[in-house]
């Protein structure tokens, strides 16, 4: 008899979905799975049967797929396959196969669950997948995160058997007569996953003969002790993290008051890609020179006098963009530069906006990032003053510096350095016949 009651006391429990959901079921064609498939039919949900068709296998790949499509139809459930070049993806990445075959079969998933509107997907995991899942994280070393290995459910990926350890399964499959097919590659140890479970778990079960049961509990605690941290790590986020428009400010006294002080600051910096070596050499470097640059993937941070400063990473100077009369508006980067001409001679006290005497401009214009001997005058001063000076001056956050536009007339010289100060050269007067308005606006 099939553990119906256990089976959905399980999915009450765990809040997996609800009466009415669509229910995509990830089937392999092996005893999990297929398990599964029995269990789901048993209780009446709305589901359909998706396989996937690795091509690594060869005349069993496709016994398995054939399999599959049988069960489906015999059970009246709608069938979705799909064949994959998993080596040739596998290389074209440089990842290992088993990966490929990950990256592969869930993104197709969800694929097909979005397509054909189902709630969840369902993948066939066990007591035993979570207590692999978890050595394997230990032994490649992990945060918290890892440390509870696969959950019951993550977004829209459900796993209804992880009430059962696979001894279970397979006894359920002989009891209830339940065909289904036998990957030949499970008792390969050239595979990872397959060598913690053939080699090492045989070992570990005769120090506790209840290993599933200890780690499905183990498993429990360690996904509470994560939500915990979440919490805690949000509320210090919106304490010490301080958003504005040009990046993420982080005090670096309040980094030093940290405690623990590498795990708080490596969830905060988590979501920006930053690894947990970078977070240690940023620790490392608290008290290094201004101009101190540390990069993840997509993010760099860097040590600004009294802060961190988290920005995007700039991949590439942006080109030179040129402005001619007609121009109205110009994109540069994250800005975007807007002009009108008037004839009335009028002024605001705005640092986002110019107002320029147009008389003194030669066209086209160039905007272009600060580069090295730049020199301007300040509005309301007489002399020539390096831009890299003014920066220091005014104390400009050193991500910005190339970052900032910087208007230049078609004689070189330098009209604005956008958002922050106008050249005196090219102020309003008395003789002023028409005005040339710039306003910088970040997209």
């Amino acid at each position: 008899m099939l553990p119906v009651q256990q089976f959905q006391d399980f999915i009450e429990q765990q809040q997996l979905f609800v009466q009415g959901n669509r229910i995509l079921l990830a089937v392999s064609g092996g005893k999990d799975s297929v398990l599964m498939l029995h269990l789901f039919k048993a209780i009446g949900v709305d589901v359909g049967v998706a396989h996937c068709n690795f091509s690594l296998r060869a005349d069993e790949a496709q016994r398995d797929e054939s399999f599959v499509a049988l069960l489906a139809r015999n059970l009246g459930l709608p069938f979705y396959v799909t064949h994959f070049d998993t080596k040739k993806y596998a290389a074209e990445n440089k990842i290992s196969t088993q990966m490929a075959a990950r990256d592969l079969r869930y993104q197709w998933f969800e694929e097909i669950r979005l397509s054909e509107q189902y709630d969840y997907i369902a993948l066939a995991q066990h007591q035993n997948d979570a207590v692999e899942t978890v050595l394997i994280n230990l032994t490649r070393g992990t945060g918290i995160s890892g440390l509870h290995g696969i959950l019951p459910k993550r977004d829209r990926l459900i796993r209804p058997l992880l009430f059962l350890n696979r001894q279970q399964i397979e006894e359920l499959v002989k009891a209830n007569n339940i065909d289904f097919v036998e990957d030949s590659s499970n008792a390969s140890t050239y595979y990872t996953r397959n060598k913690i479970r053939l080699q090492v778990i045989p070992h570990l079960q005769e120090i506790n003969r209840n290993l599933e049961k200890t780690f499905a509990e183990n498993i429990s605690r360690f996904a509470e002790l994560e939500t915990f941290l979440n919490v805690q790590v949000q509320k210090l986020a919106t304490k010490i993290l301080n958003k504005r428009a040009d990046g993420v400010y982080i005090p670096l006294e309040e980094i030093t008051r940290l405690n623990p002080q590498k795990l708080l600051l490596y969830e905060l910096l988590k979501p920006f890609g930053f690894g947990e070596h970078v977070i240690q050499e940023i620790l490392d470097c608290l008290k290094a020179l201004s101009g101190t640059h540390f990069f993840s993937a997509t993010h760099q941070a860097i040590i600004n006098r009294n802060d961190l400063v988290i920005v995007e990473k700039n991949v590439s100077v942006t080109a030179n963009q040129f402005i001619h009369p007609a121009t109205e508006s110009i994109i540069f980067a994250a800005h975007e530069m807007a002009l009108k001409f008037t004839e009335e001679i009028t002024f605001e006290s705005d640092a986002n906006k110019a107002f320029v005497n147009a008389g003194k401009l030669i066209f086209p214009l160039v905007l272009r990032n600060w580069q090295n001997g730049d020199k301007f005058v300040p509005l309301g001063m007489r002399s020539l003053k390096k831009v890299s000076d003014y920066f220091i001056d005014e104390k400009v956050p050193l991500h910005l510096k190339n970052t900032t536009p910087i208007l230049v007339n078609g004689n070189g010289e330098i009209v604005w350095i956008a958002g922050m100060r106008q050249d005196n050269r090219y102020k309003l007067t008395t003789a002023t016949k028409k005005v040339a308005i710039f306003e910088l606006k970040i997209k």
